[in-house]
């Protein structure tokens, strides 16, 4: 099954670029990376589920990937729930969303301040509760590549750096779908560095706003955790399961943070057994 390119407006009129899989009749499901990464984060997960029927939409988020990158640098939380909100009426109906991080936090913000925007939600090891040293060390490896590598090599030696826990590949040429080489040859990542820059004081990020946000949430949601997450702790995961009552857990065993890359099978099974019920 191979994906067509589309596009949606986002809030103010951002550009956002993203892969559709499947028939537009199905049941529409949206992915939403984490922030720093693009729409190629889900491995094979988009298209095992569009097999299944479902239409799915595989999205870079504004300033990643082949998103645009908004003129005043406006990376707020609050602004990428609007862009959740923009693409939820051009679906034409309310989709499911799959987010994680930042994608997970921007469904949970679209939906729980204004309900009926999704039909159901999986939250990838993200909460309102975050962990500050596991973020910390994600914006400090984000920082690290914002001038550039010299070689796809010099990346993934970076990359292993960051993700001891993964094999270490001898073929970098995938790498090249998440970073861009400049006019300088260096290697730099696929996003705008003013989104890891930007104002860490974002209200939206508040602990108190996504609380109530989450507390409103009335549709299916799962929420899968990395057991070996340093940014989602079991500490987040009770906190918001105790703020949703109703929702279901997946506990992947031999991922981190970034759970649909650690383990794809494990966290494919989870959600496609979770949507296919809701």
């Amino acid at each position: 099954m191979e994906p067509r390119a589309i596009t949606f407006e986002g809030h103010g009129g951002v550009a956002l670029r993203g892969d559709a899989w499947g028939d537009p009749a199905g049941p529409p499901v949206v992915f939403l990376h984490g922030g720093g990464q693009t729409r190629h984060a889900w491995g094979a997960t988009a298209a095992r589920i569009a097999r299944g029927g479902a239409y799915v939409v595989t999205l870079d988020h504004r300033g990643h990937g082949d998103s645009a990158w908004p003129p005043d640098g406006d990376y707020h939380l609050a602004t990428f729930a609007e862009d959740v909100r923009a693409i939820a009426a051009q679906v034409g109906r309310a989709p499911a969303v799959v987010g994680a991080s930042l994608g997970g936090l921007a469904a949970l913000l679209a939906e729980g301040e204004r309900a009926g925007t999704l039909r159901a939600m999986v939250l990838v090891d993200v909460a309102p509760r975050l962990e500050a040293d596991g973020v910390a060390r994600v914006l400090s490896f984000m920082n690290t590549g914002i001038d550039g590598f010299e070689s796809l090599d010099a990346a993934a030696d970076a990359i292993a750096a960051y993700l001891p826990h993964r094999k270490r590949p001898r073929d970098t040429a995938g790498l090249a779908k998440n970073l861009r080489q400049g006019a300088d040859g260096r290697w730099r990542w696929h996003w705008d560095p003013r989104f890891v820059r930007r104002d860490h004081g974002d209200p939206s990020f508040g602990h108190a706003r996504l609380t109530a946000a989450a507390r409103a949430l009335t549709i299916p949601v799962l929420i899968v955790r990395g057991r070996m997450s340093d940014v989602l702790s079991e500490d987040g995961v009770r906190e918001l399961r105790a703020l949703v009552p109703h929702a279901e857990y997946a506990d992947v065993a031999g991922a981190a943070h970034m759970v649909a890359g650690d383990d794809n099978d494990a966290f494919s099974a989870a959600v496609v057994d979770f949507l296919s019920r809701v």
